[in-house]
C-alpha cells in the first residue's frame, strides 16, 4: 500500500503482533507460556534493535516511486476519499483515532499546525497510553503476573533464596525428607475387589459325580455344559459349552437335597412342609451391612449399661432383644438369664426370659421367679398362660390367690375360669377378701337370687357408700321385678346418700348413667335418674332450652327412653310449652308407638285445648287406624274448645266426605257457615256442591260468598268454571262466565289467575256460538294487555301466560 509522510500526531511504536517478524512472534509466544523474565527481555532487546535498524534504513533510503519524490503533506489517496490508519499500540490493533487528512494535494510545504491540533494529539496519545495499560494489566493477570513489564517476578524468582539454601542441607537431612507420593484420582477411588460367591458342598459333590460320569462315558454330563464332539458344530476351547437349562437343574438338585436335610420321616411320612419351607426362604430378611453396623453399636453402647448399672433390667432386657432381631436367639437367651441372676427382683426380666425360652423352660423359669417374688401378679398371669389345660391353669391361680389374695386382677382371672356356682363361691370370698372392688360385689349380686342381691348389695353400700353404680344395680334390680315405685325410691335415696358423703357425681356422669341403664334394658331406672338430676346446676331461666338440647343429644345416640325421659320431666315443668309439646309429638311419631303417641296427643290437647294442631293430629291419626268414630269423638271435644276454628269444621267435613258421608258433611259445613264463617268454608261448601253435580246450588253458594267476600278470588274463578265448564256451553252461560270474571277482575284486579281465565274464556267464544274465533282472540288479547298495564311487576308470569294461551294464533 502507499505510504504517507508521518502526520501531525506522533505515531505508536511498531506492533509485536506483526505476522511477518519471527522475533515478534516468538516474544508473544514466550510472554503467553508465562517463560522466564531473561528470555523475555533477551527477545525483547532483539526486537528493539531489529526496529531501530528498520527505522534507519528507511532515513537513509527513502522510498522509490514511479512518480518520483511525493510532495509534503501528500497523502496517497486523499482526493479518492481514502484515510491512513496509523497502527495502535503493541498489541498491532488499528485504533482509528490516528487517521488525520493532511491537505490536499496543492497544499504548501509549509503548512503548520495550530494549537487545536495539538490539544488533540496529546488527548489522543492520553486515550492510547490508557488502553496500552489496560491490556498489559490484562496479559499479566492472564500469565499469572509473571510478566517482566508487569512488575511481578516469576515463581521460580520467588523461590531462589531457597534453592541457595539447599546447597547447605547435609546427606542425612536429604535422606530424611520424606516422599509426596501419588494422590492422582485414579489412586484416589477405591478400587472394587472381586467377590468370589462359594459354591455349597452339596453342589461341589453332585458337579463332581457328574464329571466321573462323563468321564466313564455315562449319560450325564456336568451340570451347566454340554459336550461337543469334533466335526459337529463349532466348539470351544475346551470342548463344552453353557447349557442354561443346567443351571435351573442345579438348583433343582440343590434346594431337592436341602429338604431332605430338614426331613424327619417317620413311618414313611415327612414331618416337613416344603411349600411352608419355601414360604420361610422368602420371608428371611438379609441384613445389610448398615444394619449389622447399628447393631454392633446397640451391643456395645448396652453393653456399656450393664457394666456401669447391672443392677438395671431394662438394659438386660433391651440386649437380649438385640440377639433376638440379629438372628441370635441363643445368645439372647443367655444374656436374659445371665439377667436374672443378676436382677433377681425384676419381674420384666423374668418374663422376658419366659418369652425368649420355649413354654416347657418358661413354666421353669417362672416357678423359680414365683419363688423369688411370691407377690408378683404379673409373674402368675403369664405362668396360666403357659399352661395348656384348663385345671392346671386354676391350680396355678389359687396358689397364686394364696400369695395375693387382695389382687383383684387375679380374682378375676380365677372366677373367668370357673362354671356359674363355683364362680358364686368364688366371689363370696373375693368380697371378703377385696371389699372395695365394686365390680366382685355387682358381679356376686347378678349370680344370687332376688332376696340374696338385696342382701349383697345392702353389704355393699356399707362398703362403699360413695359409689352409685351399687344404687344403680339396686334400682335395675327391683325394675327386672317390677317394683317400679321402688326404682324411683332408691334413686332418690341415691342422690341424697351421696351428697351427705360429699360424692362428686356431675349432671353429665348422671346423664351418661341413664344412657348407660337405657342400654342395658332399664328403663324406669334411666326415667328416675333423669327425673331426680337432670335439674342439677342449671339456672331457671336456661332450663327450657337446656332440657330441651339434652333430649336432642340423647337421641342423637339412639337413647331414646333417656330423651322421652327428659321431655316428660320438662313438659312436667313447662305445661303450656308448644315447642316441647311438638318436639315430645314428633318423638313418638318417629321412635314410638301408636299409643304413646296418642297418650302424648291427649295431654298435649288436654293442656292446650286451644292449639287446633294437637286435636287435628290425633283425629288424623285415629282415622288412618280406621277409628272413624273416635276421631269424630276427638272433632267434637276439638268444637267445644274451639267452637270457631275453620280448621277444626273444615277437618270433620273431610273426616265426613272421605268417609261417604255427604249429608253430615253438608250439614256441618252449614253449621259452620252459621258459627264461623270464612271464605274457605263457603268455598268448600260450593265445592261440596259441584262435586255432587248440584251446579245450581253451588252457584247459589258463591253468589252468597261473593257478596261476603268479593276478594276472595277463588270463589270467582270457581264460579267462571262452572258455567264455562260444567254447564251446556251456549251464549247465556258464557255471558253468566263473564259476569263471574268481570267481578272477579273488578274486586281483585292483581290476581294473575284470573287475568288469564277471562282470556281463555273470549279465546273460546266460538265454542259458545258467541262469535267467530278472531273476534274472541282479538278481545283475549285485549285482556292480557290490560292485565299487564295493571300487573307490571307481574309481567314475566302474564307473557308466559299469554303465549301459552295464544300458541295457536
Amino acid at each position: 500500500s502507499d505510504v504517507g509522510p508521518a502526520t501531525g500526531r506522533p505515531s505508536g511504536s511498531a506492533s509485536a503482533g506483526d505476522d511477518g517478524d519471527p522475533l515478534a512472534s516468538a516474544s508473544a509466544s514466550l510472554g503467553g507460556t508465562g517463560s522466564r523474565a531473561a528470555e523475555l527481555r533477551a527477545a525483547k532487546l532483539a526486537m528493539q534493535k531489529m526496529q531501530q535498524q528498520q527505522q534507519q534504513q528507511q532515513k537513509v533510503q527513502p522510498p522509490q516511486t514511479l512518480f518520483g519524490q511525493a510532495p509534503v503533506g501528500y497523502v496517497a489517496g486523499a482526493g479518492r476519499g481514502a484515510s491512513t490508519y496509523v497502527g495502535g499500540d503493541d498489541d498491532g490493533g488499528p485504533t482509528g483515532s490516528g487517521s488525520v487528512m493532511e491537505g490536499s494535494l496543492f497544499s504548501g510545504k509549509d503548512q503548520q499546525f495550530d494549537d487545536d491540533d495539538d490539544e488533540a494529539d496529546r488527548i489522543y496519545d492520553a486515550i492510547d497510553e490508557r488502553m496500552s495499560s489496560k491490556r498489559r494489566k490484562h496479559n499479566n493477570s492472564q500469565n499469572g503476573g509473571s510478566g517482566a513489564e508487569g512488575g511481578g517476578s516469576a515463581i521460580g524468582d520467588q523461590f531462589r533464596e531457597l534453592k541457595q539454601k539447599l546447597a547447605d542441607v547435609t546427606e542425612e537431612e536429604w535422606a530424611a525428607i520424606p516422599d509426596v507420593g501419588d494422590y492422582s484420582l485414579r489412586y484416589k477411588q477405591k478400587r472394587r475387589e472381586d467377590v468370589f460367591t462359594p459354591l455349597t458342598d452339596s453342589l461341589l459333590e453332585s458337579r463332581s459325580k457328574a464329571n466321573a460320569d462323563a468321564t466313564a462315558g455315562g449319560a450325564n454330563k456336568l451340570a451347566g455344559t454340554t459336550q461337543i464332539y469334533e466335526g459337529t458344530t463349532t466348539s470351544t476351547t475346551s470342548g463344552f459349552r453353557t447349557n442354561l437349562s443346567g443351571l435351573a437343574e442345579a438348583r433343582s438338585t440343590v434346594m431337592t437335597m436341602s429338604l431332605d436335610k430338614m426331613s424327619d420321616s417317620v413311618a414313611g411320612q415327612t414331618v416337613v412342609d416344603p411349600k411352608g419351607y419355601l414360604t420361610s426362604l422368602s420371608n428371611t430378611k438379609i441384613a445389610s451391612a448398615a444394619e449389622v453396623g447399628d447393631v454392633h453399636k446397640a451391643r456395645l453402647l448396652l453393653k456399656s449399661v450393664r457394666d456401669t448399672n447391672p443392677k438395671h433390667g431394662p438394659g438386660w432386657i433391651a440386649a437380649a432383644r438385640v440377639e433376638e432381631a440379629a438372628g441370635k436367639t441363643a445368645q439372647a437367651r443367655k444374656l436374659i438369664m445371665e439377667g436374672c441372676e443378676i436382677c433377681p427382683d425384676s419381674e420384666d426380666v423374668w418374663l422376658e426370659a419366659a418369652r425368649l425360652h420355649p413354654p416347657e423352660q418358661g413354666k421353669t423359669i417362672l416357678a423359680a421367679a414365683a419363688r423369688r417374688m411370691p407377690t408378683s401378679v404379673k409373674i402368675y398371669l403369664k405362668a396360666a398362660d403357659l399352661e395348656s389345660n384348663e385345671g392346671a391353669k386354676k391350680a396355678v391361680l389359687r396358689k397364686a390367690l394364696e400369695a395375693n389374695p387382695n389382687s383383684v386382677t387375679l380374682w378375676k382371672a380365677a372366677i373367668d375360669l370357673e362354671d356359674q356356682d363355683d364362680a358364686r363361691i368364688l366371689l363370696s370370698v373375693a368380697v371378703e377378701k377385696v371389699p372395695h372392688a365394686v365390680e366382685m360385689w355387682l358381679a356376686l349380686a347378678r349370680l344370687e337370687t332376688y332376696e340374696n342381691a338385696r342382701k349383697v348389695l345392702n353389704q355393699a353400700r356399707k362398703h362403699l357408700p360413695t359409689e352409685r353404680a351399687v344404687w344403680i344395680a339396686a334400682a335395675k334390680l327391683e325394675e327386672s321385678q317390677d317394683h317400679g315405685d321402688m326404682v324411683d325410691k332408691i334413686i332418690e335415696k341415691a342422690v341424697r346418700s351421696l351428697d351427705k358423703h360429699e360424692a362428686v357425681v356431675t349432671r353429665a356422669q348422671w346423664l351418661k348413667e341413664a344412657e348407660a341403664a337405657e342400654a342395658a334394658g332399664a328403663p324406669l331406672t334411666s326415667a328416675a335418674i333423669v327425673k331426680c338430676t337432670v335439674g342439677r346446676g342449671v339456672d331457671n331461666e336456661d332450663r327450657q332450652r337446656t332440657w330441651a338440647d339434652d333430649a336432642n343429644a340423647a337421641l342423637s345416640r339412639n337413647a331414646v327412653a333417656t330423651a322421652r325421659a327428659i321431655l316428660a320431666h320438662s313438659l312436667a315443668a313447662f305445661p303450656t310449652k308448644r315447642s316441647l309439646w311438638l318436639q315430645a309429638v314428633d318423638l313418638e311419631r318417629k321412635h314410638g308407638t301408636a299409643s304413646s303417641l296418642d297418650e302424648v296427643l291427649e295431654a298435649a290437647s288436654e293442656r292446650l285445648p286451644r292449639t287446633e294442631i294437637f286435636w287435628l293430629v290425633r283425629a288424623k291419626e285415629k282415622w288412618l287406624a280406621g277409628e272413624v268414630d273416635t276421631s269424630r269423638k276427638i272433632l267434637t271435644e276439638a268444637f267445644k274448645a274451639n267452637p270457631d276454628s275453620e280448621p277444626v269444621w273444615l277437618a270433620a267435613v273431610k273426616l265426613e266426605w272421605e268417609t261417604g258421608e255427604i249429608e253430615r258433611a253438608r250439614v256441618l259445613l252449614a253449621r259452620a257457615r252459621e258459627r264461623a264463617s270464612t271464605a274457605r268454608i263457603y268455598m268448600k261448601s260450593a265445592l261440596l256442591e259441584r262435586e255432587c253435580k248440584q251446579f245450581d246450588a253451588a252457584l247459589d253458594l258463591l253468589e252468597e260468598g261473593i257478596r261476603n267476600y268479593p276478594t276472595f278470588a277463588k270463589m270467582h274463578m270457581m264460579g267462571g268454571q262452572i258455567c264455562s265448564e260444567d254447564l251446556t256451553k251456549n251464549r247465556e252461560n258464557l255471558d253468566h262466565a263473564r259476569k263471574f270474571y268481570q267481578r272477579g277482575l273488578k274486586s281483585c284486579p292483581n290476581n294473575v289467575v284470573l287475568w288469564c281465565l277471562a282470556a281463555r274464556l273470549e279465546e273460546r267464544v266460538a265454542e259458545y256460538s258467541a262469535g267467530s274465533a278472531n273476534a274472541g282472540v282479538t278481545k283475549a288479547r285485549s285482556l292480557f294487555e290490560l292485565a299487564r298495564l295493571k300487573n307490571a311487576k307481574k309481567s314475566g308470569t302474564l307473557g308466559r301466560s299469554h303465549s301459552f294461551g295464544t300458541k295457536s294464533w
